[in-house]
């Protein structure tokens, strides 16, 4: 688990209907991030991230997975889809891939460094029912 102090940043990494909250450290290889993320994923849904509320679908996290991240295009319009992060083998820090406070980050699970990564991350959606007069 990581200390929280001034070169801590908070980042809300996302995959499917999950959002795991975590502070990690801005300095630090973001190779570290990912372990935390893997490790706490795999503690909190060891039966699988779920893919959909519209599908049982889930994507199983094992100690040897390897995990792709992206940002979001455009933070005005999420729908816009994601940029695939540059870690470096996960040797860039946040900081040096502009990562802030609070920032939003997908996870995907890939077979290796090269492979194409699909962010599936679904977003709350307005129960319109539920404003029927």
């Amino acid at each position: 688990m990581t200390d929280v102090d001034d070169a801590s940043i908070s980042v809300r990494f996302k995959h499917g209907i999950h959002t795991i909250f975590l502070f990690i450290d801005a300095l630090a290889p973001f190779s570290n991030a990912a372990t935390e993320l893997l490790n706490v994923a795999r503690e909190r849904y060891p039966d699988g991230l779920t893919k959909s509320h519209d599908s049982p679908d889930k994507t199983v996290l094992d100690a040897d997975s390897t995990l792709a991240f992206g940002a979001v295009k455009n933070p005005n319009d999420l729908s816009a889809g994601w940029v695939r992060l540059k870690t470096g083998n996960g040797e860039k820090t946040p900081t040096a891939l502009g990562l802030k406070n609070n920032c939003l980050i997908a996870f995907a699970v890939v077979d290796g460094e090269d492979d194409v990564p699909v962010f599936e991350v679904e977003w709350p959606k307005e129960d319109e029912e539920l404003y029927d007069e």
